[in-house]
């Protein structure tokens, strides 16, 4: 299924990381960044119900296999809450860069990671390797 260059989140996905916004800007220091990101993101995802994602688009929870291009190494990453972020496991918070640059996108696409001192790396998806929507897992 061929999807436009917009963003795609669910709708359980899209709510949940609008009330994440809300929460996170009561609390912000040190955070305007990865807010900003999330703004960003919330601002122009197309919403879709849960059983309409493509099975190949980046959701909550996925587990993200990527490329880094210029160098060709692979990293796998799951994007989840900041809560649930836990980096030795290679679990990232969706207001981490590379969090932020992953959530909506499809295999294939290829997405630019801001950088220390204006900087930038480009990664390109390889595969959703765990989809929560895809494996029925709803409730993540």
């Amino acid at each position: 299924m061929l999807i436009d260059t917009a963003i795609v989140l669910t709708e359980q996905d899209f709510k949940r990381l609008k009330q994440l916004l809300a929460q996170l800007a009561r609390q912000a220091r040190g955070m305007q960044a990865g807010l900003e990101t999330l703004e960003s993101i919330l601002d122009f995802a197309r919403v879709v119900q849960r059983e309409e994602v493509p099975v190949n688009v980046v959701t909550m929870n996925s587990r993200v296999m990527f490329e880094d291009v210029q160098t060709r190494e692979n990293g796998t990453v799951t994007v989840v809450y900041p809560a649930d972020a836990d980096p030795s496991r290679r679990k990232i918070s969706i207001l981490s860069p590379v969090g932020a640059a992953l959530i909506g996108e499809a295999t294939g696409a290829e997405v630019e990671l801001p950088l220390p001192h204006g900087q930038t790396r480009r990664i390109r998806i390889l595969d959703v390797l765990y989809q929560p929507e895809a494996e029925g897992d709803l409730e993540l």
